[in-house]
């Protein structure tokens, strides 16, 4: 191939990636932004962090960490500001920490690569610390993160199940695809809520 060729082949697929990041770039601009609720019927995820309104666990990489601690709060009948403060405590005291040389984790703070962490020990070990930061009994710290992550997969099932239903309407997704992704999730097999 000659020299003018592969300058001419290299700079369109320069100006394709180009224009194909500025488009990804608008839609995702151009997407309507869901203002958060502060009311006691918002939902969380699983892990305890929020979730937000598209139906998006929030969490580690940036989610609405306020809206537990606001939700907590109310069921509790505990002041938020104490409440994010223990969540924070917690969050710390847990928190896996570098080794050494600053590239992984050190040994015994995470789970083994492949594994997930205990799920039940990590919400006991959450309630028993709120419960003793907050003064409250850790039966109502359970039963209040519960009640909280149930309407968080109640609120994501909901929104999967609207999304699912539009793709199908407009023929991006054929029903039975539709219900497959929805056996998927349900199953655990991939994300988007009602494990």
């Amino acid at each position: 191939m000659s020299r003018t060729k592969r300058i001419t082949l290299g700079l369109t697929a320069g100006a394709l990636a180009l224009g194909a990041g500025l488009g990804v770039t608008g839609m995702a601009s151009a997407a309507e932004t869901p203002t958060p609720s502060a009311t006691a019927s918002a939902s969380a995820s699983t892990d305890g962090t929020a979730a937000t309104d598209s139906g998006k666990r929030g969490g580690h990489k940036g989610g609405d960490r306020g809206q537990l601690a606001a939700d907590l709060a109310t069921k509790l009948g505990v002041e938020e500001a104490k409440v994010t403060e223990a969540i924070q405590a917690f969050r710390d005291a847990n928190k896996p920490t570098e080794a050494a040389d600053g590239t992984a984790p050190a040994e015994g703070t995470a789970p083994a690569e492949g594994t997930k962490p205990d799920r039940s020990a990590m919400d006991a070990a959450m309630a028993k610390s709120l419960a003793e930061s907050l003064g409250v009994e850790e039966s109502k710290v359970t039963a209040a993160l519960e009640e909280i992550r149930a309407a968080g997969q109640a609120e994501r099932a909901a929104a999967l199940k609207t999304r699912l239903d539009t793709a199908v309407t407009d023929g991006k997704l054929t029903q039975a695809e539709a219900d497959a992704v929805t056996k998927a999730v349900e199953a655990g097999v991939i994300g988007g809520g009602g494990r």
